[in-house]
């Protein structure tokens, strides 16, 4: 019981809203008593950072199951960041943001996780790059891959990138583009044209 008050607690949360829903909203739509929520989740913060770190999980597994596969670091990228996108698109009420102005502390621990996770993964990249000549051996892996996360987490702040301006998938795209052409050989450059005219077509 305890997950499937998760799934559809997840369902709910990112497509209406963390401050929104609450937990009389989940148990209507489960068909079940609000005491039934209460003996899995004692308060709906408990509920919420149940959900945050699921989601998280969750990402972090398809992240790995794509890196595993993947046939060089430019696609891996290009795959990741429409594995993100694909997730994003049910995201109608800007989770982030909601969690960091609702739940501060929840917020505060999963961004580092995320931080962490992401800094191994693209630190993982970055080394692969390197030695298959896609990545100039002389950049600063451990510098590159914090920079690259706090461009990916930046561009989510609608204060500065306004979602009236630039779409999630416009600044993603580019902002995967200008992290790439910093780093890349001729011979990496060569692959990544081929996917910004693949995508651009």
């Amino acid at each position: 019981m305890r997950q499937k008050i998760i799934i559809k607690a997840t369902d709910l949360f990112l497509n209406l809203g963390f401050k929104s829903v609450t937990m009389d909203d989940i148990a209507h739509e489960m068909g079940i008593s609000k005491k039934t929520i209460y003996v899995h989740f004692a308060n709906k913060t408990k509920l919420v950072e149940a959900v945050s770190f699921s989601v998280f999980d969750s990402i972090c597994d398809g992240i790995d199951g794509i890196c595993d596969k993947s046939i060089n670091p430019i696609e891996e990228l290009y795959d990741i960041k429409m594995f993100v996108m694909n997730n994003l698109e049910s995201e109608k009420s800007s989770p982030q943001f909601q969690l960091k102005k609702y739940y501060p502390q929840i917020y505060a621990t999963l961004h580092l996780k995320q931080f962490e996770k992401m800094h191994h993964s693209v630190s993982d990249s970055l080394q692969k790059g390197i030695d298959t000549q896609l990545f100039r051996a002389n950049i600063d892996i451990d510098f590159i891959s914090r920079m690259y996360f706090n461009g990916m987490t930046g561009i989510k702040d609608g204060t500065i990138f306004s979602p009236e301006l630039f779409s999630m998938d416009y600044l993603m795209e580019s902002y995967l583009e200008y992290h790439l052409r910093a780093i890349v050989t001729q011979k990496g450059f060569e692959i990544l044209n081929k996917f910004i005219t693949k995508t651009q077509s």
